[in-house]
């Protein structure tokens, strides 16, 4: 916070909270998007995805590797001061008092929901949004495992990203990146930083870290909420919404508890006609 005219003292870099960060659900997301090159130039195939490479070497057994060291060269940037910890109420400091920039990182599906007032929004991986032979089986097995649950969409690498960062951007001016859970911005100030920018800062834990009066919010939803979706949100499961229903109070668990039930009359409805469906078609075949 010193460089950036600011006096306080931001807490050290935690590398237990770190790896608590990495093995986030969002994790998993974007380690299926991560070429986990020097340069991010390219995405790769899910995770899940098992594919021999020429070395015989499995491609997930590849991937976790690739993963652990571009985790190690981010820990080492943050260890080494190249970039600087900010907490999400720090951020918000420097954002009002001295107004420097702040880079929000996220794809758009969280973006949309919920952004920090007069940043500047370039992803560094964003939705996947074409349709073809290639992105179709992404997008089938980004699905089956756990897309349906989470709402976690399919990404691929933003090659847009430094370019448009570039455009906006001196190289010498103070830039605050932050993310929802503070992994992929620490994977865009490894790109800033290569390509030669010096004043970069980092916000830790995300922006899922900050309270709402840490920093200006706009959009609909609360930041917790913006990296959230799919069935689990929608009948509140997962933990930022049961954080709210602990505050709320019975009313907010209400909404959530007549969905579920919506689901399994749904369901049984779906299951009742089926079954007639059958009994009518075998009437019509018996006659």
């Amino acid at each position: 916070m010193d460089a950036l005219g600011i006096v306080l003292s931001p807490p050290p870099f935690s590398s237990s909270r770190y790896s608590q960060e990495i093995s986030s659900r969002h994790c998993c997301s974007f380690t299926s998007s991560l070429s986990c090159s020097l340069k991010f130039a390219a995405p790769i195939h899910s995770l899940r995805a098992v594919r021999m490479q020429g070395d015989g070497e499995d491609f997930e057994l590849k991937q976790a590797k690739d993963m652990a060291a571009a985790r190690k060269r981010w820990e080492a940037l943050v260890r080494e001061g190249k970039v600087k910890p900010l907490t999400p109420k720090e951020a918000g400091y420097a954002v009002q008092l001295s107004n420097t920039t702040l880079l929000d990182v996220r794809p758009a599906t969280e973006h949309q929901k919920a952004w920090v007032k007069g940043s500047t929004w370039i992803p560094v991986f964003d939705v996947e949004s074409t349709f073809n032979a290639g992105t179709l089986p992404k997008k089938v097995t980004n699905f089956m495992m756990g897309g349906w649950w989470s709402g976690v969409p399919t990404l691929s690498y933003n090659t847009q990203f430094l370019s448009e960062a570039e455009s906006k951007f001196s190289k010498d001016k103070d830039l605050i990146l932050a993310c929802q859970k503070g992994l992929r911005s620490l994977a865009a100030c490894e790109i800033l930083y290569n390509a030669g920018y010096r004043n970069l800062f980092w916000v830790q834990g995300g922006l899922e870290a900050a309270e709402e009066e840490d920093l200006e919010r706009e959009g609909p939803q609360p930041f917790k909420f913006a990296g959230i979706g799919g069935l689990s949100e929608f009948l509140g499961w997962t933990d930022q919404q049961r954080a709210a229903a602990a505050k709320e109070g019975w009313a907010y668990r209400l909404v959530f508890s007549v969905r579920l039930v919506a689901i399994f009359i749904a369901a049984d409805a779906l299951f009742i006609g089926a079954q007639q469906a059958a009994r009518y078609l075998q009437d019509i075949r018996s006659q």
